[in-house]
């Protein structure tokens, strides 16, 4: 018993020792990743790039910018928020503290050692933040688990969110909502209504029908989706009964 207790110290041991050296051996790889002004810095360049890429083969002026601003949570329709938090299995996202001390640790351990995370709103916290952390060209579990815990030190909730939602790539060129909703329905993301913004929900995660819609292919079975969405979101009491029945009787964006 005495010698089982001596290898169980030792090996607490050793992983106090080797667990902070491989964190910190695995940072230096990454690029800079101290604060916001670093993520936009280096979503820029990829970004505008991506853009530029699609404007250059294009005879025609195409109105969307190719300039990418930093994310700003407060332009985002709070109907899409509400829409894109209950499809990460997160509706209560906002009405949680933000995950942090020894929850975020074990949350991050789990994940780098079993591929999993454990239950609970921190869950779509570490979500978004390998979602960002790819989106930066960032690979690897345990290099995406260490970029996500830095951009987690420094990120609100609501920029999680916000930066997650702007960088989605769809198709050549087209990245992040604001350029999804003109390509598919030929406005800005704030004109849109309820309706299209649960039909703009299908083509993220999870759903990534994003074709689907851009081709209009089986408007009804959009349509269908379309109101299920709607009418789970009154059930969870983001959106008003009367809101929710108002936008099913309303046509598909894709149709206009």
């Amino acid at each position: 018993m005495k010698s089982l207790l001596w290898i169980i110290l030792f090996v607490l041991g050793l992983a106090g020792v080797l667990i902070p050296l491989t964190y910190l051996y695995t940072a230096s790889k990454l690029p800079q990743l101290e604060s916001e002004f670093d993520v936009e810095k280096l979503l820029k360049h990829s970004i505008e790039g991506e853009r530029m890429s699609l404007r250059a083969g294009q005879s025609e002026r195409n109105p969307r910018p190719v300039t990418f601003n930093r994310p700003d949570f407060s332009r985002l329709p709070k109907d899409l928020v509400a829409l894109y938090i209950r499809h990460m299995d997160c509706p209560r996202y906002f009405q949680t503290p933000r995950e942090d001390g020894t929850a975020w640790a074990w949350r991050l351990f789990v994940g780098a050692t079993v591929g999993s995370s454990p239950p609970g709103e921190g869950a779509c916290e570490r979500l978004l933040a390998m979602r960002i952390a790819e989106g930066l060209g960032i690979k690897g579990n345990l290099q995406l688990t260490v970029a996500a815990h830095r951009l987690h030190a420094f990120m609100q909730k609501d920029q999680l969110v916000a930066y997650d939602m702007a960088i989605l790539y769809f198709e050549r060129g087209v990245v992040g909502v604001e350029d999804a909703a003109f390509t598919l329905f030929k406005k800005e993301l704030n004109e849109l209504q309820l309706p299209e913004l649960a039909e703009l929900q299908l083509a993220l995660p999870p759903f990534y029908r994003y074709w689907d819609i851009r081709q209009c292919k089986n408007p009804t079975v959009l349509r269908q989706d379309r109101d299920t969405l709607l009418a789970d979101l009154a059930g969870w009491k983001l959106v008003s009964e009367d809101r929710a029945r108002n936008a099913t009787s309303q046509r598909l964006g894709c149709l206009e």
